[in-house]
C-alpha cells in the first residue's frame, strides 16, 4: 500500500508571490527587527511592572512601525502586483484589493 502526501487545498492567491525588491526586503527585515525588540521590550516593561502609561506609550509606537510595514507594502503590492493583474485583465484583483484594505481598516 503506498501513501502519497495528501494535498492541502490551498487558496490560488496564497500561492502568488510577492516581487518587492532586495532593497524593500532588506528595509521591510530591518523595520521587522525593530518591531520584534520593541515587542520584547514591552514584554520587559510589563514584567518590570512599568507604569502602565510607559507602555502604552510604547505600544503606540510598536503599533505605528507595523502600520509603517503595512503601507510599505501595500504600496508595492499596488504598484506591482495589482497594476500587473490589471494589465492582464484580471479585474478581480480589484475585490481582493478591497479585502486587503478593509483588513488594514480595523482596529
Amino acid at each position: 500500500m503506498t501513501t502519497e502526501p495528501m494535498e492541502s487545498p490551498v487558496h490560488e492567491a496564497s500561492c502568488r508571490k510577492s516581487h518587492q525588491t532586495p532593497e524593500v526586503k532588506k528595509n521591510l527585515a530591518t523595520r521587522l527587527n525593530r518591531i520584534e525588540g520593541q515587542v520584547r521590550g514591552i514584554r520587559g516593561m510589563i514584567e518590570r511592572d512599568v507604569y502602565c502609561d510607559d507602555v502604552i506609550t510604547q505600544l503606540a509606537a510598536t503599533q505605528s512601525a507595523l502600520n509603517s510595514v503595512a503601507r510599505i507594502l501595500l504600496d508595492g503590492h499596488l504598484k506591482g502586483c495589482v497594476r500587473d493583474r490589471l494589465l492582464e485583465g484580471d479585474d478581480e484583483v480589484l475585490d481582493e484589493l478591497t479585502v486587503t484594505i478593509q483588513k488594514l481598516m480595523r482596529k
